[in-house]
């Protein structure tokens, strides 16, 4: 029987088992789409990222970040800069990341089947959970924003805001920075994040369902440097915010975007994604399921609370055109907010 049973092969997934196999656990992935997968992300890791992943083992190729740069759409002249202060972050392609984090998982020997774990054969006593012909002590359900475990163990809980979106496009294009810049308009905002000598990656974020292009014309400046580049098709994502009743229902835990989401908008997935895998992998090892709820709740307080603010101030148009005069206004609590996150 196996220790920890992983559902769901992405970098949630591959990041828990990667913390299992280095914490002596007997540990398996069921994923049955073959590595790298794709999907829309802003593709910038934070510094903290950057970090956990070294300390894994694993140093995805990709261009230096040294900070967060926000922008007013319709005065590009007013922008506020905060630095990173304890190392730079680093814009990686989605596939790249993937593909560090499979090569690492199979250095470290973990065992990936290819078969999908469907929810409603999930079975738990106990002792054990079964799934997919597999027996372990324990799931992890890694299994992405819309979770069929999370949704079949009944921890979905109903949002009654209204929805946001992700789309994501590359261009080829020289960054003209280092930092990840956020475009502000209206009602969306653009994140450029430097990929690589000649790629940037364009993730628009918003409450309004439209084409990529119709989305990016709210953002004239940014626009006008891209035309005629696009080196990607677009990918979508969301409903963004996803609320969870919990993170353990017995012996099943759920990590990475399946454990809930709030939104992109401060770039954190990959960040609370690793940390949480580090949490589950702890309290499986120490085999006390029920302390993971505290400790994921903890690990991420600090993202909750400050998303969740700005995603509040973005849907009230008033307060939401104040968020980059206030940042250009208050540079050391920009730089504050940035690093406390990063």
């Amino acid at each position: 029987m196996l220790d920890l049973l992983i559902a769901g092969g992405g970098p949630a997934g591959l990041a828990t088992a990667i913390h299992a196999a280095r914490a002596g656990l007997d540990v398996a992935v069921a994923e049955p789409r073959p590595t790298p997968v794709d999907k829309a992300c802003g593709e910038g890791l934070m510094p903290g990222a950057v970090r956990a992943l070294a300390e894994l083992g694993i140093t995805p190729p990709g261009h230096p970040l040294r900070g967060i740069r926000y922008l007013d759409s319709g005065d590009d002249t007013r922008h506020a800069v905060a630095g990173f202060r304890h190392g730079p972050g680093r814009g990686v392609r989605r596939t790249d990341l993937h593909a560090a984090l499979a090569r690492r998982a199979a250095e470290l020997g973990v065992p990936v089947h290819p078969v999908k774990i469907d929810a409603a054969t999930v079975r738990q006593d106990a002792d054990s959970v079964t799934a997919a012909g597999l027996t372990a002590r324990y799931l992890a359900a890694a299994d992405g924003l819309h979770s069929p475990v999370r949704r079949r163990l009944g921890l979905d809980l109903p949002d009654p805001r209204p929805p946001r979106y992700g789309l994501r496009r590359h261009f080829a294009v020289a960054p003209w920075t280092d930092h990840v810049e956020v475009h502000w308009s209206a009602r969306a905002e653009a994140y450029v994040t430097p990929l690589g000598p000649e790629l940037l990656g364009v993730a628009i974020l918003t409450g309004e369902r439209a084409p990529f292009d119709a989305q990016l014309a709210g953002f004239p400046s940014l626009a006008g440097r891209l035309p005629g580049h696009a080196s990607s098709a677009v990918r979508g994502a969301g409903p963004l915010r996803q609320r969870v009743r919990g993170r353990v229902a017995g012996r099943v835990l759920l990590v990475g975007d399946a454990a809930g989401y709030v939104d992109a908008l401060t770039g954190e997935g990959v960040s609370l994604a690793l940390a949480g895998a580090a949490q589950l992998v702890r309290c499986v090892r120490d085999d006390r399921p029920l302390d993971y709820e505290r400790a994921w709740r903890r690990a991420s307080r600090r993202h909750r609370l400050l998303t969740d603010t700005l995603v509040r101030l973005r849907a009230h148009p008033r307060l939401a055109r104040l968020i980059v005069p206030t940042a250009v206004r208050l540079p050391a609590l920009f730089t504050g907010l940035v690093n406390g996150l990063a």
